[in-house]
C-alpha cells in the first residue's frame, strides 16, 4: 500500500521562527525592487540579495539547490525571470531594459527554518497589459491566502487562485505551484494553481505553505524550459507574472510570514 505525503505541523514557536526567516525574504524583495533599474544586470540584483542574507546571518535555500528536473544546481540566491520567463530565471549578464516585466523569487533559511516569497514588477515605465497581469496575479495570491482557513482543504486554495486567473483569461500551469515549507524550502504538500474546492489535504493550524500563483498572459497553459535547464518560459512567448507568500494556517486564520 502506498502512503500519502508526509505533512509536518509546526508549533507556535516554530511558526514564529519561520516568521523571522520570512522577514529576511521580505527585506530581500524590497531591496531588489527598490534598486532594480534599466541598464542593471540581473547578476547585480543577486549581489544585492546576497548582501541582505549576509547581514541577517541567513543563507539561501536556492543556491546549489538541485531538484531532479534540473541538469545542474541552481547557481544564485534569487530567481530573476524577465518578460516571457515565469519561474527560475538565472541571474546573469543580461541587462534590464525600460518596460521589462521582472519576477523575483527569493528564499532564506535562518536558524534552520525556511521561508519563500516572490514579486513581479515593471522596470521603468509599465505597459498597461503588464500592469493588469501583475495586478491579477497579486489578486490571485490574495484570494488563495483568504481561502487558507483552518478546516478547509488545499483544493479551496487552488480553486480560488484558478478562478481569478481564468476569469482574467490567463494561462495556468499546475505542474509548478505552491508547496509546504519548514526545515526545507520544498516540503509536502503540493498546491496546484487550479483545482476543485473541498478536495485535498485538510488545512489545520500549524500547517505552513507557500502559495504562489503564476499566470501566462497569452492564455495558453503551455510552457517550455530553456537550455539552461532551469528557466521556465511561456510556450507562446507571452509575458508571465509570479507572486508568492509563505503562509501559516492558524486558529485565527492565515498569517503571512513573508509580509514586510
Amino acid at each position: 500500500m502506498r502512503g500519502g505525503p508526509v505533512v509536518e505541523i509546526k508549533t507556535a514557536g516554530e511558526v514564529q521562527a519561520m516568521r523571522a526567516a520570512g522577514q529576511v525574504v521580505a527585506r530581500i524583495l524590497a531591496a531588489v525592487q527598490e534598486q532594480a533599474k534599466a541598464g542593471m544586470r540581473t547578476s547585480e540584483l543577486d549581489e544585492i540579495a546576497r548582501d541582505v542574507l549576509a547581514g541577517a546571518g541567513a543563507y539561501s535555500p536556492f543556491l546549489n539547490y538541485h531538484p531532479r528536473f534540473a541538469p545542474v544546481p541552481f547557481p544564485a540566491v534569487i530567481c530573476t525571470s524577465v518578460n516571457d520567463a515565469a519561474l527560475h530565471g538565472i541571474p546573469g549578464r543580461k541587462k534590464l531594459a525600460d518596460g521589462d516585466l521582472l519576477s523575483v523569487d527569493s528564499g532564506a533559511v535562518l536558524d534552520g527554518w525556511a521561508a519563500d516569497a516572490a514579486v513581479s514588477f515593471t522596470v521603468g515605465a509599465p505597459k498597461p497589459a503588464d500592469t493588469r497581469l501583475i495586478d491579477v496575479t497579486r489578486d490571485a495570491l490574495r484570494a488563495g491566502i483568504a481561502a487558507a482557513a483552518p478546516g478547509g482543504r488545499l483544493g479551496d486554495i487552488s480553486a480560488a487562485i484558478g478562478t481569478v486567473g481564468r476569469q482574467a483569461g490567463y494561462g495556468i500551469c499546475a505542474d509548478f505551484g505552491g508547496h509546504g515549507v519548514g526545515r526545507a524550502m520544498h516540503e509536502d504538500p503540493h498546491i496546484p494553481n487550479e483545482g476543485a474546492k473541498g478536495r485535498g489535504h485538510r488545512l489545520v493550524p500549524g500547517l505552513v505553505i507557500a502559495i504562489e500563483p503564476w499566470f501566462l498572459a497569452g492564455g495558453r497553459d503551455m510552457y517550455r524550459i530553456d537550455r539552461d535547464g532551469w528557466t521556465i518560459r511561456s510556450g507562446d512567448g507571452s509575458r508571465a507574472a509570479h507572486a508568492e507568500h509563505t503562509v501559516a494556517i492558524t486558529d485565527n486564520g492565515p498569517q503571512i510570514l513573508t509580509a514586510p
